[in-house]
């Protein structure tokens, strides 16, 4: 699942490796919402960015287990722009998800193929169920290897907040997802 809202997503800025907390907005929000009760044995995974952490938190109702691999992919120096202003000028480097293809770094950032890199040997760790709260960045990674997007073209799915991704991890390594997220739980009398 991907972490709640920062001032610099409801802005449009790239955080990237930039560790901004969640907004005060979305810790209300989040402390409304949990876990569905199917992932109450799940082991809870964070990245070590507090916005991930703390999302963690506040849904799993439980400390997560801080991986260093589930940390955003780095934007180097598209980090603290804003992506509509870059998409503008030609000579920024940056470009629209959909044709970066695996081996795309925004300018001195991390490509998709590098992320994948760090991310499948600790996959292949997990023993039993988790949860895993990180970025939009590994979510893309991991629901391209899911699904066969090759970051060319509209991705197969959409990555909205507040749901769980499940993506199946089988002992060959291969991923698979079935395409249906779900939705967070409302804290009765929230």
């Amino acid at each position: 699942m991907r972490h709640g809202h920062t001032a610099w997503n409801r802005a449009g800025r790239i955080q990237g490796r930039t560790d901004e907390p969640l907004d005060a907005e979305a810790r209300q929000h989040l402390s409304r919402l949990r876990l569905p009760d199917e992932f109450a044995g799940a082991t809870l995974f964070s990245s070590p960015l507090v916005r991930a952490a703390e999302t963690a938190r506040i849904v799993g109702r439980s400390e997560p287990v801080i991986v260093p691999e589930l940390i955003e992919m780095d934007w180097g120096q598209c980090e603290g722009q804003y992506g509509v202003e870059m998409l503008k000028d030609p000579a920024s480097g940056y470009r629209h998800i959909e044709e970066w293809g695996w081996t795309y770094r925004p300018p001195g950032g991390e490509a998709p193929a590098a992320v994948w890199e760090r991310l499948e040997p600790w996959l292949r760790t997990l023993e039993g169920e988790a949860v895993v709260v990180s970025h939009i960045g590994i979510m893309r990674v991991l629901l391209a290897r899911a699904t066969g997007w090759d970051f060319e073209g509209p991705p197969p799915f959409r990555i909205k907040r507040d749901r769980l991704y499940r993506i199946d991890v089988q002992d060959s390594g291969a991923l698979s997802h079935d395409g249906s997220p779900v939705r967070l739980l409302e804290v009765p009398g929230s």
